[in-house]
């Protein structure tokens, strides 16, 4: 059986929980409750010492990170290759997005959300300048294409899809972003897709 540790109201969690059930893969979710602390309990520290959602737990093999995650799920499961592509030139590409993912994404759209989820002071006037300005920018992007890698959906679609969607309870719009919010119902017409536990703070209030 597979075990994936999460919380509801992770981004980061929701990306390998869409691989699991697209991928149609038996597998138990267990919630760690991220206000209690029990992320730095030591029996969840023996899973991943750094203390952070989401971790996988596959038999005897343990994975933390939500990116490598999706990699080791792709790569494993996924014998037609299509959510990480074999070839290259995309799987360099499928990269590139988890590394957006993982820095400019979550450095702003992520970084606004959980300021308003838990109250954190932010620099918010630069963080919403640098989100609209990535927004924009895979706006361009996708005006010229469905899926962000090659001609159907791969992880790096998952990987920006979570933050992107939540966006808004950052208070970023997306409503200026047509391509972008196209891209977003294709992701979520794919067949066995689950959907965001969206939060009432932000643009949702």
């Amino acid at each position: 059986m597979i075990t994936l540790y999460w919380h509801p109201i992770s981004g980061h969690a929701h990306r390998p929980h869409m691989l699991l059930s697209l991928l149609e893969l038996e597998f138990e979710l267990v919630t760690v409750d991220l206000l209690k602390g029990e992320q730095h309990q030591p029996e969840f520290l023996a899973l991943n010492p750094f203390g952070q959602i989401p971790v996988l737990q596959d038999g005897d093999v343990v994975i933390a990170d939500s990116n490598a995650i999706l990699v080791y799920l792709a790569s494993k499961y996924d014998k037609s290759q299509q959510w990480l592509p074999e070839a290259p030139e995309l799987r360099a590409q499928v990269e590139t997005f988890l590394s957006l993912a993982a820095n400019r994404l979550a450095g702003t759209a992520s970084k606004l959300r959980a300021a308003n989820l838990f109250n954190r002071p932010i620099d918010r006037p630069s963080l919403l300048q640098e989100a609209a300005k990535l927004f924009a920018q895979l706006e361009g992007y996708l005006l010229l294409r469905d899926w962000l890698v090659g001609s159907h959906p791969t992880i790096a679609d998952l990987a920006m899809y979570s933050y992107t969607k939540l966006a808004p309870e950052g208070g970023v719009s997306l409503k200026g972003y047509p391509a972008i919010e196209a891209w977003l119902a294709r992701v979520e017409a794919l067949p066995g897709f689950v959907p965001m536990q969206l939060s009432n703070v932000g643009l949702r209030v």
